[in-house]
């Protein structure tokens, strides 16, 4: 079937300027243009209106374990009375599954990453980001804080050795990528430790977070993985982390290494130990390590939960929580903290910690290495970007908002001093371009010829909230999923995932090393097909090796 998008404004900066023109979809993937007197079956007026790829998140907590708890800890932020849309049933309760699929889609987004895929709940969380409609999925694996690979750090085995143990567990947990969470802090709370730096040493095995680090990026190259090491550094939310940033980044040496929720590593200090933004601090370093990519974690206000699996970071960050209840939960490297939290205008850490989100998108030289994220839950909810956007895009806007600040914040950062508008075609690199390619998903995050036809279409309004709250239309694989903002009902998008080949001895030492851990062999933590029933859920994406 051939789908036109006629006479739409293209936003794709991968395939040149933006310009009036079609858009040509055969059989879901985008073709040049059709064969010579072929007619479209099926045409969408677009002129006067704003076309882009579909958008891609790629740090997005929405699926999991901690996910679940969080359901379970707070029914007050998801239970909902209103009726479902036919053929969505819980479409309305909060953060269900079913509305996370169809809030993305209805904003123009058609691919979300969840950054916290454990080995050992693999399945638990393949479950639930099957059970996400309309958009496609795919999730980090969580390695580097186990005991078998510390173990191999303490042994001193091969740098083959730890390439094959990453590369199994990635294709046993069906991971997009590799994400580390404050190396070596797991195993260090463990111990009775409450603070663990870069050249900390994890009690019992010997090895430094900076050693951790150094692994892990080595593994990942190895192996071939596309996503550079998704890293969860060391010091969250600490004044004067952005020492330990600039620390991490030369620890790299050059190697590709993605920040996570840079914003809350951007807490600097004044000479009498009070909190301020440490912003030019992160994007100087930022600015001078090409081989660097970060997302932002903007905050944004109103009630959320904080979820992470820094046990560190979560145990101290209890005393904050608001309604007063949270939970903490243990395990090999794979425990992790609930918190909820309101972020209030009223009070002036959390007004400083939104002015610097807004700092570090706009004095970043490169939209190609600075994402769009909320951390969802943690900085607030996915459902703000279209309002970030805005403030992005409108000075004035993002000026009603600072001057509104507290006196105490705002005379702790520069964000009133910055005048800078992202551009629309900054805006469709930021938030679809680059994280496809980060994510090595070359398929998407364009328009051009063999790209699959996940589009986004918009009214052009000058108020940026509502244009992209609800998209006009959104296709996905060149049907239509989304309708004057409305998601029209149920449709599946796939799981992407890589499949790294290993040495096959890796195979026999993991059923003997999880035999004797755990009592059970590798296949109580396997993710088989047959679980998703005669659904194709699953799409292999291409390492680099």
């Amino acid at each position: 079937m051939l789908v036109q998008i006629k006479g739409g404004k293209v936003v794709d900066p991968v395939n040149g300027a933006t310009s009036v023109r079609d858009v040509f979809i055969r059989d879901g993937v985008v073709v040049s243009a059709p064969e010579t007197g072929e007619v479209p079956d099926v045409v969408h007026d677009a002129r006067s209106k704003i076309v882009m790829a579909g958008a891609i998140d790629v740090h997005s907590h929405i699926a999991g374990g901690n996910v679940t708890l969080s359901r379970l800890l707070l029914p007050d932020l998801h239970v909902s009375e209103d009726p479902a849309a036919e053929g969505l049933p819980f479409g309305t309760a909060k953060w269900s599954t079913w509305e996370t699929g169809r809030l993305y889609a209805e904003m123009g987004f058609t691919t979300v990453i969840e950054p916290a895929l454990t080995p050992t709940h693999a399945l638990h969380t393949h479950l639930e980001l099957a059970d996400i409609p309309i958009i496609d999925r795919g999730a980090l694996t969580v390695i580097g804080n186990d005991d078998y690979f510390l173990s191999q750090l303490r042994s001193g085995e091969s740098r083959d050795a730890i390439r094959d143990h990453i590369a199994y567990h990635l294709a046993a947990s069906r991971g997009l990528g590799v994400k580390l969470i404050n190396a070596g802090g797991p195993a260090a709370f463990h111990s009775g430790l409450r603070a663990f730096d870069l050249d900390d040493v994890v009690p019992h095995y010997g090895a430094s977070s900076r050693q951790i680090i150094s692994a892990m990026l080595d593994a990942v190259a190895d192996v071939g993985v596309p996503h550079p090491l998704h890293l969860h550094a060391n010091n969250l939310a600490v004044p004067g982390a952005p020492k330990t940033i600039a620390d991490t980044i030369a620890a790299a040496d050059g190697r590709r290494l993605h920040f996570a929720h840079i914003q809350f590593y951007s807490y600097g200090q004044d000479e009498d130990g009070g909190m301020v933004s440490g912003a030019e601090d992160i994007i100087r370093s930022f600015s001078d390590a090409p081989n660097i990519t970060m997302d932002v974690g903007q905050v944004m206000f109103g009630p959320t939960v904080t979820i992470s699996l820094d046990l560190i970071k979560q145990w101290a960050g209890r005393v904050y929580a608001s309604p007063k209840k949270w939970m903490l939960q243990d395990g090999d490297a794979e425990g992790g903290g609930i918190v909820p939290l309101a972020y209030k205008k009223k009070n002036w850490v959390n007004e400083l910690q939104w002015a610097i989100g807004m700092e570090l998108f706009l004095l970043s030289p490169d939209p190609w290495r600075m994402l769009l994220t909320t951390d969802h839950p943690n900085g607030g909810s996915f459902t703000t970007y279209p309002k970030i956007m805005h403030l992005l895009m409108d000075r004035e806007e993002r000026k009603a908002w600072v001057e509104a600040m507290p006196e105490m914040a705002r005379n702790r950062t520069g964000i009133a001093s910055i005048d800078r508008e992202y551009t629309m075609e900054e805006l469709a690199i930021m938030t679809r371009a680059a994280p496809a390619k980060l994510l090595g998903l070359n398929d998407r995050g364009h328009l051009g010829a063999g790209a699959v036809g996940d589009v986004a279409i918009y009214d052009d309004l000058a108020d940026r909230t509502a244009m992209f709250t609800s998209a006009r239309l959104v296709l996905k694989g060149g049907d239509v999923v989304v309708k004057d903002g409305k998601a029209l009902g149920w449709t599946m998008g796939q799981t992407l995932h890589l499949k790294p080949g290993y040495d096959a001895a890796m195979d026999r030492r993991m059923k003997d090393y999880l035999d004797d851990r755990f009592g059970v062999g590798p296949s109580a933590f396997a993710v088989p097909e047959a679980a998703f029933g005669e659904r194709e859920n699953f799409k292999v994406a291409p390492c680099l090796k």
